[in-house]
């Protein structure tokens, strides 16, 4: 063989190998395939984006369902909670559990469709390659076929192409390649573009779906942890709800055994009523005398904490315990939160004052008053009198925390419980509002 030969051997069989390489540029070509292959890839960039955007507000109800149980897990290892407040919080959080239950669903949902989305993918993919490698065997045998024919000097083509197109054209021509030869040499190249397309899209589609599969796993391991907390704030409640039912049914049960005679019941009422106005009377007299030691400021600054951390089995308001006396619109006030409690449990002041009065009341009640600014009183109504006589006297400075009375049944009670009262420039407020 001649050295000429040897050459355009090497040449031919460069070029063939070229072919089946795959080294046409994808950029250099366009087709219906490709356009189609771009236009799915934009499609899926944009489901894509879609689905990061549901991650994101999946994870921004995350966190507010989060905010959510952690105040209801406050409110319900508070002392004293307030049950229909907790209530009402696990009511809200069940909406919020609910909301991120329905995006998680939709998430899920959503892989589902990249899943079956990267599935075509893959399958057009190796469509195409298989395609791919075809087109490639045909032109390649077609070239080796011309070759052999040995028609043409195929060296001096080569070496004076300006090209690699011009080259493939000008081969074509010179070794009869034909008008299909150039068109399947065309597809070869459109199909390598498609092909290139396709891999990056199937490429993008897998490495995204994996790591929001990743984060939807997390986000799974998040609302399952917030159903739990959510399951053990209810098993709270309800045990909570059970204590002070069982209260105040003991409550309700001596009641119903002192209330036989109705006009007696009334007459207590009255009685009751009448000596907290008394005392109060007393004692705004002499707070605005400035008899009760001094030393009182004008305002209290801070706030109070719970005296007792027991069971509430009356809140602040409107009730249906007949014991109660009207008030407003209401059949049955009740001016303060009743803690039921075991008898002598110590009661702690709720703040900074001072004592401006302990001992009885005329309906035979034992009441401990605290004095924490000139308008701001406390009252600490039914202690005990015997066993643990009241510890402290008129007059004396109490601080925060320190005991200042044992719970007791004095006067018209129902069982051992304090009655705490907050009491506003004269007038019976809710405790709850300045804890």
């Amino acid at each position: 063989m001649t050295t000429a030969r040897l050459v355009r051997s090497f040449l031919v069989a460069a070029f063939v190998a070229t072919l089946l390489g795959g080294s046409i540029t994808p950029n250099l070509v366009r087709g219906d395939d490709l356009s189609q292959a771009q236009a799915q890839q934009r499609a899926i960039a944009a489901q894509l984006a879609a689905q990061k955007a549901h991650m994101a507000q999946l994870a921004g109800l995350q966190a507010d369902l989060a905010a959510a149980l952690a105040n209801t897990k406050t409110k319900l290892i508070g002392i004293n909670s307030d049950l229909v407040d907790v209530k009402a919080n696990i009511v809200a959080t069940q909406v919020k559990v609910n909301a991120v239950q329905a995006q998680y669903n939709q998430q899920v949902q959503d892989l589902a469709n990249l899943d079956l989305a990267l599935i075509g993918l893959d399958r057009e993919e190796q469509q195409k390659a298989a395609d791919l490698a075809r087109a490639k065997a045909v032109l390649a045998n077609h070239i080796r076929a011309a070759y052999d024919r040995d028609r043409t000097s195929i060296l001096e083509t080569l070496l004076s192409a300006a090209s690699f197109t011009d080259a493939l054209g000008d081969i074509g021509n010179l070794i009869d390649f034909g008008n299909q030869d150039h068109l399947l040499a065309n597809q070869i190249a459109s199909d390598q573009a498609t092909l290139f397309s396709l891999n990056q899209t199937t490429t993008a589609t897998r490495q995204q779906t994996q790591q929001l599969a990743q984060e939807t796993a997390a986000q799974k391991t998040q609302l399952d942890a917030s159903l739990a907390s959510l399951g053990a704030a209810k098993a709270q409640l309800a045990r909570l709800q059970a204590a002070t039912s069982r209260a105040l049914a003991l409550q309700q049960s001596t009641y119903r055994k002192l209330s036989g005679n109705a006009a007696a019941l009334r007459k207590a009422i009255n009685a009751e009523s009448a000596a907290e106005a008394t005392i109060s009377k007393k004692i705004q007299d002499i707070l605005n005398r400035g008899a009760s030691g001094g030393g009182i400021p004008s305002q209290y600054n801070g706030t109070f904490n719970w005296p007792i951390s027991g069971t509430v089995t009356q809140e602040f308001g409107c009730t249906g315990f007949a014991w109660e006396p009207p008030l407003g619109s209401c059949a049955h006030y009740h001016n303060g939160i009743d803690i039921a409690d075991p008898m002598y449990t110590p009661i702690h002041a709720a703040g900074d004052g001072r004592v401006v009065f302990a001992g009885p009341l005329s309906d035979g009640a034992w009441v401990v008053i605290i004095a924490h600014s000139s308008s701001l009183l406390t009252w600490y109504a039914h202690v005990d009198d015997a066993r643990h006589p009241i510890p402290v006297r008129v007059g004396q400075w109490v601080t925060q925390g320190q005991v200042i009375a044992y719970v007791g049944m004095t006067g018209h009670t129902t069982g051992p419980h304090l009655h705490w009262m907050a009491q506003l420039n004269g007038t019976f407020v809710n405790p709850r509002l300045f804890l």
